[in-house]
């Protein structure tokens, strides 16, 4: 399987660029207490995620962040240093699951794959790729799968729209 650079100065990809088995490698964050006790204060106030002590007797024994926390962070990944698709990444449905959870202190990155593209007959500017990411932790234990279907611009079409 093919990896992509991972230099910040990437050029844009367009369906005719991808192929099956491309991989790309996001840079990595650190999640820390502060910032998950925060985002579920919001967004999923359940005390597994925003309370260490009641935790500690919760199916976790410890404090864990939302899964909904460790998705968005894995999508600040994939946009700051993911997949450059042109025009940026747009979802057209996702399977998602948490198979572990994200304790504070840890440190994120992503790793995606294409599995499958599939030019859009109804659509010929543009095809879907579906791309299976696992946000690994800094041992490589996968907490996150997300399977995704992405809308992709297609070059060739587009150029010959502006001639």
């Amino acid at each position: 399987m093919e990896s992509a650079s991972q230099d910040h100065a990437r050029q844009p990809l367009y369906f005719e660029d991808l192929h099956v088995g491309l991989r790309y490698v996001t840079g990595s964050r650190r999640i820390d207490e502060a910032e998950m006790v925060s985002f579920a204060s919001e967004f999923d106030p359940q005390s597994f995620h925003t309370d260490g002590e009641a935790a500690k007797g919760s199916f976790f024994q410890g404090l864990v962040a939302s899964g909904w926390h460790t998705a968005g962070v894995t999508m600040r990944l994939m946009v700051e240093s993911g997949l450059p698709i042109a025009g940026g990444l747009i979802g057209a449905g996702a399977e998602i699951a948490w198979p572990r959870p994200t304790r504070p202190g840890t440190t994120v990155h992503v790793e995606s794959e294409i599995i499958e593209l599939r030019p859009l007959r109804s659509r010929p500017d543009r095809g879907i790729a579906v791309v299976r990411n696992e946000t690994r932790d800094e041992n490589g234990d996968v907490v996150q799968v997300m399977t995704a279907k992405m809308l992709i611009p297609r070059r060739s079409r587009l150029q010959s729209a502006e001639t």
